[in-house]
């Protein structure tokens, strides 16, 4: 566990604007779609308004099958520890680690989603990665980065995550893509310091005092908060349902 006072936290390194916001014709046509992700399609998938210039959002990616408290608690809490405007929750079409079988179809999900985070304006449910065409995580990012270069956005994940981030495609592009703020989960601290991406990312760990500025930094930067576990799984409430 990494702490401390602000005094005594590590300096941090503010990330540049890049390039102009609202770069649509780099975007060109999403990976598996023919249809170009235009900014009125986008919009639609984020609620009918794109985000602005300077904007700091978390984005926890996931099945949501289905949606429960535990996303919500991670998601209170990046946006007071982290001082976020929004989170949002990409509900992925489909999971390239998990089978389709048992998949609840994407507007079920989506639809779930939505009711859980009812009467939160600041997070925000969507299955943009429908519309830009990315199957794999680092392909979203590159996706949103390129075409909102204005935004800073934060990677959130469990520490379960942590631990089997390395069988995901493309895995250390991801930490150089944005800021990672990993949340504690039930049974997974140890196992998380341990983790092959926290070892080799180690030297970009920022102190978790310092983490208000994490979307400020440049990556690679990461943290790893300590806050309330949250011992619900959508696995567990789709056996019981069962």
């Amino acid at each position: 566990m990494i702490s401390g006072s602000e005094s005594e936290c590590a300096s941090w390194r503010p990330r540049s604007s890049g390039v102009i916001y609202g770069a649509w014709a780099a975007a060109g046509r999403s990976a598996l779609t023919s249809r170009p992700a235009t900014p009125r399609r986008l919009a639609r998938a984020l609620g009918g308004q794109l985000p602005a210039r300077g904007q700091r959002i978390g984005l926890l990616g996931g099945s949501f099958n289905p949606a429960h408290g535990g996303h919500l608690t991670i998601s209170e809490a990046a946006l007071k520890r982290l001082r976020l405007d929004a989170v949002w929750w990409l509900v992925t079409p489909q999971n390239p680690l998990k089978p389709k079988t048992g998949m609840a179809p994407l507007a079920d999900r989506l639809a779930g989603a939505r009711a859980v985070i009812q009467g939160r304006p600041r997070v925000r449910a969507t299955a943009i990665e429908a519309d830009l065409g990315t199957l794999y995580t680092l392909d979203t990012l590159r996706a949103l980065t390129r075409r909102f270069p204005g935004v800073r956005f934060v990677w959130l994940m469990g520490a379960d995550n942590l631990v089997q981030i390395d069988r995901w495609a493309g895995w250390p592009q991801i930490f150089h893509s944005v800021p990672v703020a990993v949340f504690d989960r039930p049974n997974y601290s140890l196992r998380a310091s341990a983790a092959k991406a926290a070892q080799r990312f180690r030297r970009a760990r920022v102190r978790e005092c310092n983490s208000g500025q994490l979307a400020d930094q440049e990556p690679p930067a990461w943290v790893f908060l300590h806050a309330t576990r949250d011992p619900r799984s959508a696995t567990e409430i789709r056996a019981q349902r069962r």
